[in-house]
């Protein structure tokens, strides 16, 4: 069975992922918002921005990468972003493999359609840290477009005009706009356009300032010096915010013991809170209009407009939304699930456990990514866009480069005024071992670059061509590679080329994963065009793999993976071996409470009340030793603890609950022993029933039945005579032992069946050979070999009628 997991994972408050801890649940050792830190310095201006509204602490890894200071086993520790979320999804492969009852190896993990390159890479090494194999990354808006798409049924053929739908997803911590293409079977995203400081966490950081600020005036609090304050603040203005959604009148905001043992109260009504965010509503259009222009579509091309998130249920965000396009929005799809949802279409498309309908899914690249290189033609560097903004993905594209000695490829974004990152570059790409031509001229190399389903960039391989020149009419020998490449290539000449005299030349040849540049035919037309020309030495090509050296902008080294890998399994076996500690804790916590309480409820008449006095003073004494020096003790200590306790504790238990199963034990055999006299008075009395039974076995059954009997009775009798105090004279078990011997003695000789009564046979007729059937007189009929038999009867000759009612 192969199970997929799909994640889906929403930055905010709520979705919390706390590091792991022995001690008390401490405020900054529960962390938030990290998303949007993957793949970032601690000196990027959005991290920096982001602190002030953190309760947690911030601290720089020594690859200079962004961490979070936390304390975990008594000791202050900088965990990494890819860390910590290594964290929250092995909590939920937890939770799924609890569910699913077998093992998770696989996940889908949504992801915002604005993630760069580094931040891609980044949730791929936690998911990898986790011990999850990523199969996709998937972008928020594809996986709704996934959502909607897959279950409609009315979709155009393939061969008709696509219907396009745009998604608008507000969420907690970015704004995402797509317009998809549907057909029956497949969707294809046109064009993608966000704004990542549009987001629900905006709107309630606009409320939190303004009570913040009132709170100052009014009460003359600091609210962000007290980081507990603070976030039970953005609870209630989150909550303010959600039912200034459904209301429009003024709504109160009240918060008891808020900060110095003050209760703050104020009122806010949907209209003032709209006009606190006219700024933010202001950004609504830009990436509708955006979206439009670069998918090359008009408002009336639109079918619909679907709108998700959970910020989406802001009633300025979808009136401005709808003004926009000019239709009804629709919400078909669950606002807060419709990533979840798609992300889990995908696991099940991926999955070979589940039989999908067959739905393909072209995404597309969200900016344009372009190469640099030296170049001796152009005595300096070079450049190509190798993938335009909204190109289609994945992609594979082929580069012919003519090169004498090792080169590198530097791949970038080239338009970093829309990128919301503060480093356009990708990675260098070096392409090694390149050696010219045994004539000394330039060798002819072909680098493979690739988007991947992940939206991720990378130079997946490069190969140096060699070409051999033979005699006239010899076979030539050429790899099945090189052959098709060549048959597929469509070759755009760079300015390098204009003279073959100034220096390497750079030929890119572009290629589909699905798609031929140049069919058969009209190579075989081209052929035939061409005069007949003298025959020329035959060429054999061969293909040589490149090593490839990637420096990746971003991207954890292996030994420091493999280190954080290991990090992680030794915190979960930690984490096992912590809950097993916390789980004996509690059970002697429990086990305390739970005596406490009955020692003077069901269990009192059943100790004594010196024994009782004792036993509440032992309990009293161990509940002070937990909350002082047993606090923190190891798990044998509370084993033993319990132990110690039970040993005073179970003999009550168990005379309570002889007291209660003993009356029932009794109570059966009494029934058994009664039935069987019953039996024995009905053989006295001469039953038919029991007749067949022998003497002596129904006299060794009265003489049981009578020590049974007096056995039960002489029990009770002491039983009656003992206090519940005491230990019982007779257990349950015992009177369950003396019913089941009487059965087993008894019941093969009362339950004796009959023994069977054959009936005798009947004796044939004497044959006559007077007349037969009254005929006086009618001759002997001839012997024949049936004569033996009867006449077969006429189907008149039939039994008198009879009355049936």
């Amino acid at each position: 069975m192969h199970t997929v997991l799909c994640i889906f994972w929403a930055s905010k408050s709520g979705n919390r992922c706390s590091c792991k801890e022995p001690g008390g649940h401490q405020l900054q050792n529960t962390v938030q918002g990290f998303k949007r830190f993957h793949g970032r310095p601690l000196t990027d201006p959005y991290v920096q921005s982001a602190k002030s509204s953190l309760v947690y602490d911030l601290a720089e890894m020594p690859t200079g990468t962004t961490g979070i200071k936390v304390m975990y086993m008594e000791e202050e520790k900088v965990f990494s972003i890819e860390q910590v979320t290594a964290m929250l999804l092995n909590k939920l492969k937890e939770t799924a493999e609890s569910a699913l009852k077998k093992p998770v190896a696989d996940c889908v993990i949504s992801v915002p359609s604005f993630f760069t390159d580094a931040e891609r890479r980044s949730v791929i090494d936690a998911a990898q840290i986790a011990g999850l194999n990523c199969l996709r990354l998937m972008n928020e808006t594809t996986a709704v477009a996934l959502a909607y798409g897959i279950y409609k049924q009315d979709l155009p053929a393939p061969e008709e005009k696509p219907r396009t739908v745009v998604f608008v997803d507000v969420g907690h911590a970015g704004y995402q706009v797509s317009a998809c293409a549907f057909n029956k079977g497949k969707l294809k995203v046109l064009a993608s356009a966000f704004d990542s400081e549009l987001g629900g966490k905006d709107f309630d950081e606009i409320l939190v300032q303004h009570f913040c600020t009132e709170f100052a005036k009014k009460y003359k609090l600091d609210v962000r010096s007290k980081p507990r304050a603070l976030v039970r603040l953005y609870q209630e203005c989150e909550k303010l915010k959600k039912l200034m959604s459904a209301n429009s009148s003024d709504l109160p905001l009240n918060i008891e013991c808020f900060m110095n043992d003050i209760d703050v109260s104020s009122k806010l009504n949907r209209g003032d809170f709209e006009e606190m965010c006219a700024g933010l509503l202001a950004k609504v259009e830009g990436p509708l209009r955006s979206v439009l222009e670069q998918a090359k579509l008009k408002k009336e091309d639109i079918y619909a407009v679907e709108i998700v998130g959970g910020a989406s249920r802001i009633p300025a965000i979808k009136e401005r939304v709808s003004k926009f396009f000019g239709k009804e929005l629709s919400t078909t799809l669950n606002a807060d699930e419709a990533v979840a949802r798609g992300c889990a279409l995908q696991c099940a498309i991926l999955s070979p456990a589940f039989k999908v309908r067959e739905f393909s899914i072209t995404d597309m690249v969200p900016y344009p990514i372009s190469l640099k290189w030296n170049s001796d033609a152009e005595e300096g560097l070079s450049d190509c866009e190798v993938f335009p903004k909204n190109h289609p993905a994945p992609f594979s594209k082929v580069l012919t480069f003519f090169r004498k000695e090792s080169f590198s490829l530097e791949a970038y974004y080239n338009n970093p005024k829309e990128l919301p990152y503060p480093d356009p570059t990708i990675g260098q790409f070096s392409i090694q071992k390149v050696l010219p031509q045994s004539s000394g001229e330039c060798s002819k190399v072909k680098v493979k670059v690739r988007v991947n389903v992940h939206g991720v960039f990378s130079v997946s391989s490069a190969s140096l061509v060699e070409v051999v020149k033979t005699a006239e009419g010899e076979e030539p020998m050429e790899t099945d590679t090189t052959a098709k490449e060549e048959e597929n290539k469509m070759q755009v000449d760079q300015e390098e080329q204009k003279s073959q005299s100034d220096g390497p030349k750079e030929n890119v040849d572009k290629k589909s994963d699905s798609e031929d540049m140049e069919t058969e035919e009209n190579k075989q037309e081209k052929k035939n065009d061409q005069p007949p020309q003298a025959k020329k030495p035959k060429v054999k090509t061969k293909t040589v793999d490149l090593p490839i050296q990637n420096n990746l902008h971003w991207q954890l080294s292996n030994e420091l993976l493999n280190l954080f890998v290991e990090n992680e399994g030794k915190m979960i076996m930690q984490d096992k071996l912590e809950k097993e500690r916390n789980d004996a804790k509690n059970a002697v916590e429990e086990y305390v409470y739970d005596m406490r309480d009955k020692l003077h409820g069901v269990l009192e008449k059943f100790v004594s009340e010196e024994d009782r006095d004792a036993f509440s003073l032992k309990l009293e004494d161990t509940e002070n030793w937990l909350y002082e020096d047993g606090e923190d003790q190891q798990k044998q200590v509370y084993i033993d603890k319990l132990a110690e306790l039970k040993k005073l504790g179970q003999p009550i238990q168990d005379r309570a609950l002889q007291a209660e199963e003993r009356p029932k034990a009794f109570e059966e055999l009494g029934k058994q022993v009664q039935k069987y006299m019953k039996i024995l008075e009905a053989y006295k009395a001469k039953d038919e029933q029991y007749e067949h039974l022998d003497e002596l076995e129904v006299m060794k059954v009265e003489k049981h039945v009578n020590e049974t009997m007096n056995w039960m009775n002489n029990k009770m009798n002491e039983q009656s005579k003992q206090s519940l105090t005491q230990e019982p004279v007779i257990k349950a078990c015992e009177i369950q032992a003396k019913t089941k011997e009487l059965t087993s003695t008894c019941n093969p000789i009362v339950l004796k069946p009959k023994p069977k009564v054959e009936v005798p046979k009947e004796e044939k007729t004497p044959e006559q050979n007077g007349p037969v059937n009254g005929q006086e007189g009618s001759e002997a009929q001839p012997s024949s070999p049936n004569k033996d038999k009867p006449a077969p009867e006429s189907t008149e000759a039939k039994l008198p009628e009879m009355d049936i009612d």
